[in-house]
């Protein structure tokens, strides 16, 4: 029991430090959450057009879950690992310091299966860029990719990844709701690969 508080603390505490937001702040261009979707994630501070920082926030974003995932497994085991990076998941989502109001915990899943699955991440993140290179929708891209992450863990054959995975795409999701009722309708932004014209 004590583990999974400890991991609990750990992930949790990893995961609610908004990059996202502290990076724009730095640069001067405000509050994240005023522009856009209000969303404290990388696609939000790609909407910016600043993509460096867009970049940064993606790596520290995979890298937080990452970090409280493979020091668990290394103080404790494989199963308290995953449910470090799943705590990540959770504070990256509804971190205290921001009201409960964080991101969408894309980049945070990701960083989680890169470390404690590695070929089910990659797979994972090959089916985002494909889905996103074809349609050029982010939401669509994280959601089909984080759809098929369970069943590549699943045929992998690790238990405890598919159920973590599972719940991860469940909460994922109920998170991109909105995303989901725009996309239906036809309404979601598109995010662009290339440099706009000046």
């Amino acid at each position: 029991m004590t583990a999974y508080i400890i991991s609990a603390l750990i992930g949790y505490i990893a995961g609610s430090i908004p990059f996202g937001l502290v990076l724009t702040y730095c640069a001067g261009l405000g509050d994240i959450r005023k522009i856009g979707s209000g969303n404290i994630g990388t696609t939000n501070v790609l909407r910016t057009g600043h993509k460096g920082l867009a970049l940064l926030t993606l790596i520290l974003d995979v890298f937080k879950a990452a970090f409280a995932a493979l020091l668990c497994k290394y103080l404790f085991n494989e199963s308290i690992g995953f449910f470090a990076g799943f705590m990540a998941v959770i504070g990256h989502n509804y971190p205290i310091w921001l009201k409960f109001r964080g991101g969408k915990g894309v980049a945070s899943t990701l960083g989680l299966m890169l470390a404690m699955t590695p070929c089910v991440g990659v797979l994972t993140c090959l089916t985002w860029l494909i889905v996103a290179l074809i349609w050029h929708y982010s939401s669509l891209a994280a959601l089909t990719a984080l759809a098929a992450a369970p069943i590549y863990a699943f045929v992998s054959g690790n238990e405890v990844a598919t159920l973590t995975y599972v719940l991860l795409t469940l909460l994922s999701y109920y998170r991109h709701r909105q995303n989901i009722k725009r996309l239906i309708e036809k309404k979601e932004s598109k995010i662009s690969f290339h440099k706009k014209a000046a």
